[in-house]
C-alpha cells in the first residue's frame, strides 16, 4: 500500500481503521473513482503548480500567441471548470467516507450499549448472589438454619 492509498484508507500514526480500508476497497472497484482520485491527487500537489508555472512561462516566453493571450485564457478557463468538478467529486468522496465512518461508529456504540446493559444485569445477579451468601453465612454463624430474608 503506497502513501496515497494509506491516506485514502485513513491511516493515522500507523493505525488503519478497518472500515476505511473496506470503503477504499469498494471505491477502487470503479474505474471512474480511480481516475477521479488520481486527478484530484495530482491537481492538489505542488507538482501541478510547478507544471503550470513552467507552462505559462513557456507559452508567454516563446510567444505562442500575442497579448492578451485569448487561447491561453480559454484553455485555463476550461481547466478550471474541470478542476472545480474534480474538487466537488473529492468533497463528495470525503462526505461518503465521513458518513461511512459515522455509520460504523453508530453500530459500535449500539453494540457497546447492549454489552453494558448485559454487564449491568450480570453485576446485579452477582450482587444478589453475594448478598445471599453473606446472609447464609450470617445465619449459619448465628446457629440458625434459616437464611435471613433481606428486603430488596
Amino acid at each position: 500500500m503506497n502513501k496515497a492509498d494509506r491516506l485514502q484508507a485513513g491511516q493515522i500514526a500507523g493505525v488503519v481503521n478497518p472500515a476505511l480500508i473496506e470503503h477504499a476497497r469498494q471505491r477502487r472497484q470503479k474505474l471512474d473513482n480511480r481516475i477521479a482520485d488520481r486527478v484530484t491527487a495530482f491537481s492538489g500537489s505542488m507538482q501541478f503548480v510547478y507544471l503550470h508555472a513552467i507552462w505559462f512561462a513557456c507559452w508567454i516566453g516563446f510567444g505562442v500567441e500575442s497579448y492578451p493571450y485569448g487561447l491561453l485564457t480559454m484553455i485555463v478557463s476550461l481547466e478550471a471548470i474541470f478542476l472545480s468538478t474534480f474538487v466537488m467529486i473529492s468533497q463528495n468522496r470525503a462526505d461518503d467516507k465521513r458518513q461511512f465512518l459515522a455509520n460504523q461508529e453508530w453500530q459500535t456504540v449500539q453494540t457497546e450499549d447492549q454489552q453494558n446493559v448485559e454487564l449491568l444485569h450480570l453485576s446485579r445477579q452477582i450482587l444478589d448472589l453475594t448478598k445471599a451468601v453473606h446472609d447464609l453465612t450470617l445465619a449459619r454463624s448465628a446457629g440458625s438454619a434459616e437464611p435471613i430474608q433481606r428486603a430488596s
